[in-house]
C-alpha cells in the first residue's frame, strides 16, 4: 500500500485540477477572473507564508539573497496564470488544460536545444521525437477544432479564439520556465513552502491594481460568494500543491508523468456535468491523441535513459 501512496497522491492532484478548471470556468461567467486571482493567490501566499514562518523562517533570508531569481519567477508566474485564466473564461476547460499542458514538454525540449544552460540537454531517441511531433499535431488539430466552432463552448468570435489560444501558448511556456526557475531555488536549499510563499506577489499586486481601477463590478456581491470562492481557492489551488509534492516524492518520475498526462481526459469527463458545455467528440479525439503522444514520449524517454548506458557499456567492452 505504501508504494501506491505516491501514485494515489499524483492522481488526486490531477483530479483536483480537473475540478479547478471546470469550477472556475463556470465561475468566470459571472465573476471577473482577476478578482478570483486576487482571492486565490492571496490565500495561497498567506497559507504557505505562515507554514514557512513556523517551520523554516530562515528561508526568507535565503530568498532575499536570491532577489533576481525570485523576481523572474514572479514575472513568469504572473504571466502564466493571467493568460491561463483569461483563456479559461472563454474556452472549453478540457481544451485549455490540454494546450496549456502540451506546451510544457515542448518548452523544455526547445530550451534544451537553444538554451542548454537553462534546461539540461538530454539525449533523445527517434521514438521520443516522433511522439513530440504527434503531440504538436494533436495540439494544432485541437486549435482547429476551437476555431471551427466544434468544441464544447461556441466562440464569441474568431478574434477571441485566437487571443485565447495565443494566451495558452504563453501560459504553458511561462509556467514551465517559472517551474524551472523555482527548481533552482529548491536546489539551493530553499523549501517548496517558502518558494510558494513568494511566488505570487507580483500576480497579487497586478490583480489588486486591476480590480481597484476597474470601472465594472467584480461580480462578488456577497459574503457568501466570497466565502465559497475562498474555500474553492484553498482546496483547488493551495492544497493540491502539497499533494503533488508528496506524490512526486513517493513515485517513480515516469509514473507521475504518465498519471499527470491523463489530466485533460479527467477535465473532459468532469465538464460533462456542466450544462453550459456541450459534448464535443472532435475535442475528445484530439485530447486522447495528446494523452497518447505525451505518454509515449515519457515512456520512450524512460526507455532511452535506461537503455543508453547499457549500450555504451557494451560498446566499451
Amino acid at each position: 500500500m505504501t508504494r501506491l501512496l505516491g501514485p494515489i497522491f499524483v492522481l488526486i492532484f490531477a483530479l483536483s485540477q480537473a475540478v479547478r478548471d471546470v469550477y472556475f470556468a463556470r465561475a468566470f461567467q459571472g465573476i471577473d477572473f482577476f478578482a478570483v486571482v486576487l482571492i486565490a493567490f492571496a490565500i495561497a501566499t498567506i497559507v504557505f507564508g505562515g507554514i514557512t514562518l513556523l517551520r523554516t523562517p530562515e528561508a526568507f533570508g535565503k530568498l532575499r539573497r536570491e532577489f533576481w531569481t525570485v523576481a523572474a519567477m514572479n514575472l513568469t508566474t504572473a504571466i502564466a496564470w493571467s493568460c491561463y485564466f483569461f483563456a479559461l473564461s472563454h474556452l472549453e476547460p478540457a481544451v485549455v488544460n490540454t494546450i496549456h499542458s502540451g506546451f510544457a514538454p515542448l518548452t523544455v525540449l526547445a530550451l534544451s536545444v537553444f538554451w542548454p544552460n537553462f534546461s539540461k540537454r538530454e539525449a533523445k531517441g527517434v521514438a521520443e521525437y516522433g511522439c513530440y511531433a504527434g503531440l504538436v499535431l494533436s495540439l494544432l488539430a485541437l486549435a482547429a477544432v476551437v476555431l471551427s466552432g466544434r468544441s464544447g463552448i461556441p466562440l464569441d468570435s474568431i478574434t477571441t479564439g485566437l487571443e485565447s489560444l495565443g494566451a495558452l501558448a504563453v501560459s504553458g511556456t511561462s509556467i514551465t520556465i517559472s517551474l524551472l526557475i523555482s527548481k533552482r531555488l529548491h536546489d539551493r536549499g530553499i523549501g517548496a513552502d517558502a518558494v510558494t510563499a513568494v511566488r505570487y506577489w507580483l500576480l497579487i499586486v497586478l490583480a489588486a491594481v486591476i480590480e481597484a481601477t476597474s470601472d465594472h463590478s467584480s461580480g462578488i456581491d456577497s459574503l457568501a460568494t466570497f466565502s465559497v470562492l475562498a474555500v474553492a481557492a484553498a482546496l483547488l489551488i493551495a492544497l493540491p500543491t502539497f499533494v503533488l509534492q508528496a506524490g512526486i516524492a513517493r513515485s517513480a518520475p515516469l509514473t507521475g508523468q504518465i498519471i499527470r498526462s491523463l489530466g485533460p481526459v479527467f477535465v473532459f469527463a468532469l465538464e460533462q456535468l456542466d450544462q453550459r458545455i456541450a459534448y464535443a467528440m472532435p475535442s475528445l479525439v484530439c485530447i486522447l491523441a495528446y494523452s497518447v503522444f505525451v505518454t509515449g514520449a515519457n515512456l520512450a524517454h524512460g526507455w532511452h535513459a535506461e537503455a543508453r548506458p547499457a549500450v555504451l557499456k557494451a560498446m566499451r567492452g
